[in-house]
């Protein structure tokens, strides 16, 4: 049993010294100084002592509590620095060895989509040109053979900023100021953006949506010449199977005017549901440049013609992954974009 503080002070700085872990260390701290510590009894002593012996024992005790206490700390963080050492030497990385895959998201499907178009027609020699998204409104109509009042105007249904600026309703402006921009043909451009109309949304339209056309101008172009590319783009985007049929319309920058039509992936053409039994999807409009619409971009239709194409890329999506919603691309559902 200890009595003195002197033999007090050198027995529990040995047993500091010799504590392996901090589960040892706190439980001498609390043999000295819990509520019936050693170090705590010889200080409650204190008051049961002659008055003139009670400052000498407080200075006394007060100087080998400051003492012990100095040495748990001390010993405290030699553990932590030990415990670390074995941590460092047992749990050490080795930065050689290949860390853990790290989740990565990916190109938006519709992004997927519309750069595998831009590849297959740049592999042809078309260029991607890009125009802006607020248009005015001669470029938007007018440039087109859209003039004011005419019926087919009534089509797109625009989102006006001024009588003179709109959201563009197609990409078609941006092969105007192609024209201008490069004036001398021959001129093999394609046009990918957005474009907006106001259209209530729904399964198969949304008052904005994505769009690429094509625009080819050039001496003696015909209209086998552009069935040949249509062909070629389809093929290369959903197999060699398929097929591309041109049926006779009507739009006002392009004559004769044509809409084209891609066989059924679903049944290959036998007629299905998706396909409404007829075997045929339709996917865009077509036809020979107008010659007003090379007047307007500073061609001269005497020399030149061209051919033009048209079609939604959200639309392409669809009959490539045979989506039957487009409002599934831009609800932003990972259990639905994490599928491509």
């Amino acid at each position: 049993m200890i009595h003195g503080p002197e033999q007090l002070l050198n027995d529990y700085k040995s047993q500091i010294a010799a504590t392996r872990d901090e589960k040892e260390l706190e439980q001498v701290r609390v043999a000295l100084f819990g509520n019936s510590g050693a170090m705590t009894n010889l200080i409650k002593e204190i008051p049961g002592l002659p008055k003139e012996e009670r400052s000498d024992r407080g200075r006394l005790l007060n100087g080998i509590k400051q003492q012990l206490e100095g040495a748990i700390a001390a010993r405290l963080g030699e553990l932590r620095v030990e415990r670390l050492a074995d941590i460092v030497e047992t749990e050490a990385i080795d930065i050689t060895f290949p860390g853990p895959p790290l989740g990565q998201g990916h190109l938006h499907v519709l992004t997927q989509v519309r750069r595998q178009i831009e590849t297959v027609l740049e592999s042809l020699g078309y260029q991607v040109e890009l125009g802006p998204e607020v248009e005015t409104e001669w470029y938007n109509f007018e440039a087109l053979n859209l003039t004011a009042g005419h019926p087919a105007r009534e089509n797109w249904d625009s989102f006006y900023f001024t009588p003179e600026l709109l959201l563009r309703a197609h990409t078609s402006p941006v092969q105007i100021r192609a024209m201008q921009r490069i004036k001398e043909p021959p001129i093999y451009i394609i046009t990918p953006g957005r474009c907006y109309r106001r259209d209530a949304p729904e399964a198969t339209r949304l008052p904005y949506f994505s769009q690429v056309e094509g625009l080819a101008i050039d001496r003696a172009l015909t209209v086998g010449d552009m069935k040949g590319t249509l062909l070629y783009m389809i093929q290369s985007l959903y197999g060699i199977e398929r097929k591309v049929r041109v049926r006779p319309s009507y739009f006002p920058f392009t004559e004769p005017s044509f809409e084209f039509d891609v066989t059924c992936g679903i049944c290959n053409g036998m007629g299905c549901k998706s396909c409404r039994h007829k075997g045929w999807l339709e996917v865009g409009g077509c036809g020979m440049v107008h010659p007003q619409v090379l007047r307007n971009g500073g061609i001269d239709p005497t020399e030149w013609n061209g051919y033009a194409w048209g079609f939604g890329i959200e639309r392409m999506a669809m009959l490539k992954h045979d989506v039957d919603d487009i409002r599934l691309f831009y609800e932003s559902d990972l259990r639905f974009l994490e599928q491509f």
